[in-house]
């Protein structure tokens, strides 16, 4: 749902001037009566009408809290929105027997606001202490740096400021640079040269899997008679062809073949034999 956040505030009523005043911000007009009266109304039009009056005249105190969270990678224009659902879960939420609506509505709109950078804005999902670290750390550097010429604080610095140990200082750091992700396309190097952050990135070594393989079929070419440990030696390690191996044993080529086959499917056998009885693993072709 979208909601007008440029829709103008009402002009205050008759005989409000004064509490007006009293008031903290000049965004909290007086409503009372028209929180009674939603709280009376069942749904139907009438009473999305005075919700929708509500909503209007309460927007400029949702700006105001959104206008809190600028400059933090997140467009005004889409606070003010994220602001204007709280401020509807609030006055859907709001009791007018149980005190004012900006009691109630100030810690809503601004939990909402907070929940969209938490679930929103990170690009990885961060857990929410380090997220707590990690805002603590930049208001306190944005502290200690307010005053022209002033250094980059430490770590230690921040920590005193904060009463942080160095390490959740360090922690809440890390997470300051951890707010969005590099493209995998992106370039690491500005010259002629340059590289993408995939080029950095290594590939699945197949070797793994053929010390896997051979790891698990020793056990059967022990198993195996002399010379069919001999002809798979020199077929699959020395690269002998059928032919030369049978030169080689004086036997027909044919023979060196099913030789070949049946040798090579014992020690299939035996190893898929072995693993059912380990309860599974990768099978072999």
């Amino acid at each position: 749902m979208l909601i007008d956040t440029s829709a103008p505030r009402p002009g205050s009523s008759s005989g409000t001037t004064a509490a007006a005043a009293r008031r903290r911000h000049d965004d909290a007009p007086d409503t009372t009566t028209l929180f009674t009266r939603l709280a009376s109304l069942e749904d139907g039009p009438e009473r999305d009408a005075v919700r929708d009056e509500l909503v209007t005249a309460w927007l400029p105190m949702a700006h105001r809290i959104a206008g809190r969270f600028r400059d933090r990678g997140e467009s005004i224009e889409d606070l003010r929105q994220v602001a204007a659902l709280g401020l509807v879960k609030a006055i859907d939420r709001f009791d007018p027997s149980r005190g004012a609506f900006e009691s109630y509505a100030v810690p809503t709109i601004t939990g909402e606001v907070k929940r969209h950078f938490r679930d929103r804005m990170w690009a990885l999902r961060v857990p929410r202490r380090i997220q707590e670290l990690r805002n603590k750390v930049r208001v306190a550097r944005r502290e200690l740096t307010q005053n022209p010429g002033s250094p980059e604080p430490s770590v230690a610095d921040i920590a005193a400021h904060t009463g942080l140990t160095e390490e959740e200082v360090s922690a809440g750091m890390e997470a300051l640079e951890s707010f969005s992700t590099l493209s995998l396309d992106a370039e690491l190097s500005t010259d002629d040269d340059g590289y993408s952050l995939a080029d950095t990135l290594g590939a699945s070594d197949s070797s793994y899997d053929v010390v896997v393989d051979r790891e698990s079929a020793k056990e059967g070419l022990r198993r195996l008679p002399e010379r069919e440990r001999a002809i798979l030696y020199m077929r699959f390690f020395e690269d002998m062809t059928q032919s030369r191996i049978a030169d080689r044993l004086g036997i027909s080529q044919m023979h060196v073949s099913r030789l070949i086959s049946r040798s090579c499917a014992r020690v299939r056998a035996d190893v898929l034999g072995q693993r059912s009885a380990r309860g599974g693993g990768r099978p072999t072709a």
